[in-house]
């Protein structure tokens, strides 16, 4: 199969500046274009995480070969290894460390990796990232609409900053300015009624301010999972 052309023209944002930068790797392109997601199959994941952007160092696939294993199968890498994401073993250390210990706090079980899946807002693989709205493509938005409206899930974490994004696009007509209700440190933007609820959480890689918050969203988190575990659907 011959290796699809990636384009080296950036994207611009407002005031000419660059919004990000498309990574490089021709195959980390080609992977994304074909599985725009990252772990278990987002339209039958129990939990989601929606993030900007998948980021990557420039030289990913020099210094963890292992990305490889990971985007062909993210739960049975996770399965193998005992590692939710590859950049959490521990020969690792760059882009992405911090957000992926954060996210390790909540303690999920490698016999949960079926349930758990990561989706981006931007449709290519980044090494840098400013996004703006104009950066969205009409095309993923759409499959990500379908995740939201028609998945499996239970539980959507998103960002303030991926809000702000999916709101100005004017598609996702259930995002408020203020949400549905607050539930201790985490703001609730939808709920179905059908046992699916939508959250507002702070973004994993976070610091300053928003540090403990974050923190304490993912005790809370963490604590959903439990009681998933134990078969109880309240989160009181």
């Amino acid at each position: 199969m011959a290796r699809p052309s990636v384009s080296k023209r950036h994207a611009l944002g407002d005031g000419g500046e660059m919004s990000y930068k498309r990574h490089q790797s021709e195959n980390l392109c080609l992977v994304f274009k074909n599985k725009p997601w990252q772990g278990a199959d987002p339209l039958k994941a129990k939990y989601i995480f929606i993030g900007l952007d998948a980021n990557y160092a420039p030289d990913v696939e020099d210094k963890v070969p292992e990305i490889w294993d990971y985007l062909d199968n993210g739960p049975g890498f996770w399965r193998k290894t005992g590692y939710h994401h590859p950049f959490r073993m521990p020969q690792y250390a760059g882009c992405g460390d911090r957000y992926h210990e954060n996210f390790a706090k909540i303690q999920f079980e490698k016999t949960e990796a079926d349930q758990v899946s990561f989706i981006e807002l931007l449709h290519v693989p980044t090494t840098e990232s400013k996004l703006d709205v104009s950066d969205l493509d009409n095309k993923h938005m759409a499959w990500l609409g379908n995740i939201i409206e028609h998945g499996e899930y239970e539980y959507i974490f998103i960002p303030p900053s991926v809000v702000n994004l999916m709101r100005k696009t004017g598609r996702f007509k259930w995002i408020r300015w203020k949400p549905l209700r607050v539930e201790r440190d985490l703001k609730v933007l939808r709920d179905k009624g059908n046992g699916q609820v939508i959250y507002q959480m702070y973004h994993f890689s976070c610091y300053g301010w928003q540090k403990p918050i974050l923190q304490r969203q993912i005790e809370q988190v963490r604590n959903m999972v439990d009681l998933e575990r134990n078969g109880k659907n309240s989160i009181s």
